[in-house]
């Protein structure tokens, strides 16, 4: 949808706004903060790496991260914004996570080099479909005790869709993920007054949304998702038919073979009762006609009653 230059504001959830956002030290400090549950005052330093994993081999498969941030103590923190469903989302961020915390490496290291790493998922639509909780932190833990068996590997996950609908003494992390869902400029100058490291947030979405060079670049990150969204939404649509259509022929199909089937035996049936009705006008008995057709004379009988019914 086209805005006017006064109106049009960048969206957060378009990893290339949150990309932008995240390039501001101030905006970084307070985001991370929020979502390692300290004071930003206590964050010294962090530091924006690369986002192109090392590959080690060639046939590798590359990873690529959105936003991937180093602290102070070496703690690596990676971030990724995901608008769309993706299937199998669990094992994808534990793939990166992996790659991260292994990559910290070089050839003949002692394992004792290796530091915390985070990865962090902000998804727009609901992983976990059972609660209502919104937002979850994971690590490695005993499953009978509850015990954690190591802190170097969390993942964190925040799921947009389930924000509660009224704010309420909520944690940091919450407020974050409603700057990150808002929809308008009224919206994000209303969560503008929410902390400073918000308002500069804030402040960092109007000075993009005027950049022109930045809006194209926006613009066509938009198009290009939704470019992809509506060839899925048609390749979607077009299964459905196709299955719908097989359906139908294969229920077609069963419908003429059993049909055909039903036939064949009532025709079977129908010679059986003729067969046994002229050997009664011969005065064959139950027992004759059973050894003459190969059959036990219950059964003829049976025949018999039906067709004394009929």
């Amino acid at each position: 949808m086209t805005q006017t230059n006064d109106n049009f504001i960048m969206l957060p959830k378009v990893d290339i706004c949150f990309k932008g956002l995240m390039n501001n030290p101030k905006v970084r400090k307070g985001f991370i903060a929020a979502l390692l549950q300290k004071d930003p005052k206590a964050i010294r330093k962090t530091a924006l790496l690369p986002t192109v994993l090392r590959q080690d081999y060639p046939d590798d498969k590359l990873g690529i991260l959105d936003v991937r941030v180093e602290m102070e103590d070496k703690t690596q923190v990676d971030m990724e914004m995901q608008v769309t469903y993706f299937e199998h989302w669990d094992a994808r961020s534990l793939f990166y996570l992996s790659r991260i915390f292994t990559d910290q490496l070089k050839k003949g290291e002692p394992y004792a080099n290796l530091k915390k790493c985070i990865h962090i998922s902000i998804l727009d639509f609901i992983l976990f479909e059972n609660d209502r909780e919104c937002y979850r932190s994971i690590t490695f833990c005993d499953r009978k005790t509850g015990k954690e068996y190591t802190d170097l590997m969390e993942m964190q996950i925040l799921e947009l869709q389930k924000i509660p609908k009224e704010p309420e003494n909520e944690e940091e992390v919450i407020k974050w993920m409603r700057f990150l869902s808002g929809k308008s400029r009224k919206e994000f100058r209303n969560m503008a007054k929410t902390n400073e490291y918000i308002a500069e947030a804030c402040k960092e979405l109007e000075r993009m949304s005027a950049d022109e060079r930045a809006r194209l670049e926006y613009e066509a990150r938009e198009r290009a998702i939704r470019d992809y969204n509506s060839q899925i939404d048609s390749a979607l649509r077009r299964g459905m038919q196709k299955g719908i259509e097989k359906g139908i022929v294969k229920g077609i199909a069963e419908g003429i073979e059993k049909g055909i089937v039903k036939g064949i035996e009532k025709g079977k049936e129908q010679m059986l009762y003729e067969q046994i009705q002229k050997k009664l006008a011969r005065g064959k008995t139950p027992a004759e006609i059973a050894d003459e057709l190969e059959d036990t004379e219950e059964n003829i009988r049976t025949l018999i009653a039906r067709l004394e019914s009929r």
